[in-house]
Parts: structure tokens; C-alpha cells; sequence
């Protein structure tokens, strides 16, 4: 996660240090304790007229607390989902372009939708249910 680590290097100098801090808290996230979390980075908000830019764990802060119901990794951990988000940058390169992009290829903007939408019903494996209902054209 960008911003937790983008506020590991505001709050902890060394290395060493910074990676233990920040694998603490991605560890803390993977238990279900965002609230562990939001309490080591709120000792670190720093001044509230410092432009967001230049704040880094108030970002992540800001982040963490307004998304509280999206972090289930425990959930998405036992259900072997990836939470992280190099899979879904993977995804988007071998399902969105690698068709998209082809040489000479150009789509009217609801066909492309129409072809992604087949593409990931296909990469999540739901590709026989998908043909096995009866699309029937109604006019």
C-alpha cells in the first residue's frame, strides 16, 4: 500500500527501522486492527495547515479511516484473493490491453466495454455459466 508506505518514510528515518514500522503495520492490517494502525500514524499527523503534499501520514490517515469497511484482508487472505496491488496492474495489462491494443485494432467505446466485460467473465473462470445462459435477443 502506497500511502502506508509513502508515511513509514515520514515517521521512521532509518531503514531498518522504516521496514520493521511499516511491516508491523501491514501486519497489523492483515489481523483485522486498522485501529492499531490509525493510532501509530496519529501520533505523527503533524500540523494541520501543512499542505497534504507535504504530509504523508496524514494522507494515509485520511485514507485508511475513510476506507475501514474496504480492508478484510483477513477475508480476502482466506479466500485466496490477492490484496495487494500488483496482481490487478498484471490483470489489467494481460486482460485490458493485450486485446485492446492490438495492432490495427480500434473499438467504438461501448464495444471495448462489451469486449472487457467478456474478458474478465473468462480470466474469473465463469465463462461456461456465462454460455450456458440463454441470451436470447429481444427486439
Amino acid at each position: 500500500m502506497r500511502v502506508l508506505s509513502d508515511a513509514s518514510k515520514a515517521i521512521e528515518q532509518q531503514p531498518q527501522t522504516r521496514q520493521a514500522w511499516l511491516d508491523a503495520q501491514k501486519q497489523r492490517l492483515k489481523e483485522q486492527q486498522p485501529d492499531a494502525v490509525l493510532h501509530a500514524l496519529h501520533a505523527h499527523l503533524g500540523p494541520a495547515h501543512t499542505d497534504d503534499e507535504q504530509a504523508p501520514v496524514r494522507r494515509c490517515y485520511r485514507y485508511l479511516s475513510q476506507r475501514l469497511h474496504q480492508l478484510d484482508y483477513r477475508g480476502a487472505i482466506d479466500q485466496g484473493l490477492p490484496i495487494g496491488s500488483g496482481e490487478i496492474e498484471s490483470a489489467h495489462r494481460y486482460l485490458v490491453q493485450k486485446r485492446l491494443k492490438l495492432p490495427g485494432a480500434w473499438w467504438l467505446a461501448a464495444n471495448a466495454d462489451h469486449m472487457l466485460a467478456l474478458r474478465v467473465n473468462r480470466a474469473n473462470g465463469e465463462w461456461p455459466d456465462y454460455w450456458a445462459t440463454d441470451y436470447r435477443y429481444v427486439a
